[in-house]
């Protein structure tokens, strides 16, 4: 027999305005413990609905709790994570699976995505850009001037860009982990796993950007969130505010190494936060036999995580971008 309480539906709230204009979905929640996308989203719904804002034009589609059974859960994830191997499939073999057989379909029918996410550890907002113009066979694309102007309206000074090829390289070298379940053992090393939702937008011919929102639990995330929202239809002429004016010089990193915690075992060598800056050498983690995870080059930690599965992302590094948005 089912279980009663486990969600069987995504629940999307969609407005369509008079005249025609682009197409915006916002996502909360693609993470269950990630609450800040679903108040902001929520807010707005209920602003719309009491005629406090008004939609001007094209459509907007709000998701508020894009993973509903890690929402119900108050974790990152239900059955696996859903910002990973993100893909239509004909056999579904968890509950992510069955929303990403709902989700990507609805993320194509759109023109732009803003995905909104938060952090395990304290640090400052910032977003996750894409790539840039290219004609490659991992994420070729031709928006990235929309993409980084969008970026530039929505708040946070910090961008980050690499995704991708970053994890596509961690895919290539990783072996499978003894200390991984075998579902996780196939995504993770699956070329495919580091496909979430903006990476699927993109591939469908449209254009999005994650933004992080902040710390967790930080009361500030929320309106990080809603301003955000605000700002991104105002930049596209859909919502009667003042667009917010582009950041003059942001500050731009590239990703260029993750590295999976391998071992429950496996500690930092301290409190991490994102962005914290690394010196060539400096002691980052050690791992469950003794041996010390150093940076090999000045930098940055990104998304530091000690409580990650092992077989899954530990942290991240980044350097300084040539990247000039503007």
């Amino acid at each position: 027999m089912s279980d009663p309480s486990r969600p069987t539906a995504l629940r999307s709230i969609t407005f369509h305005g008079l005249e025609p204009g682009p197409r915006l979905i916002v996502l909360g929640a693609v993470h269950g413990n990630e609450t800040c996308g679903t108040q902001a989203t929520e807010r707005l719904h209920a602003e719309l609905e009491s005629g406090q804002r008004r939609l001007l034009r094209g459509q907007l589609t709000l998701v508020p709790r894009t993973n509903p059974l890690a929402y119900q859960l108050e974790s990152r994830m239900g059955e696996r994570n859903l910002n990973r191997n993100l893909r239509v499939t004909d056999d579904p073999q968890d509950f992510e699976d069955r929303i990403a057989n709902v989700l990507c379909p609805l993320l194509a029918a759109h023109d732009v995505l803003l995905d909104l996410h938060s952090f395990h550890t304290g640090g400052q907002p910032f977003i996750m850009l894409g790539p840039r113009d290219n004609d490659g066979e991992l994420e070729g694309f031709t928006h990235a001037a929309e993409e980084q102007a969008l970026a530039a309206c929505l708040g946070p000074q910090r961008m980050v860009e690499g995704w991708l090829d970053t994890y596509a390289r961690g895919v290539a070298r990783r072996m499978k982990n003894p200390n991984a379940s075998q579902r996780a053992q196939m995504l993770s090393t699956d070329p495919s796993y580091g496909i979430g939702t903006t990476e699927y937008m993109r591939s469908q011919g449209g254009y999005g950007v994650t933004l992080e929102c902040g710390q967790h639990d930080d009361p500030q995330a929320p309106e990080v969130a809603y301003n955000a929202i605000r700002n991104t239809l105002a930049h596209l002429d859909m919502l009667e505010a003042p667009a917010t004016a582009g950041q003059a010089s942001p500050e731009v990193l590239r990703l260029v190494e993750v590295i999976d915690r391998d071992h429950p075992d496996d500690r930092f060598a301290r409190e991490w936060k994102s962005f914290d800056p690394l010196a060539a050498g400096e002691l980052i983690g050690t791992r469950a036999d003794g041996t010390e995870v150093r940076a090999p080059e000045p930098g940055f930690i990104v998304f530091p995580n000690p409580n990650s599965l092992p077989g899954n992302e530990w942290f991240y590094r980044a350097e300084f971008s040539d990247r000039k948005v503007v």
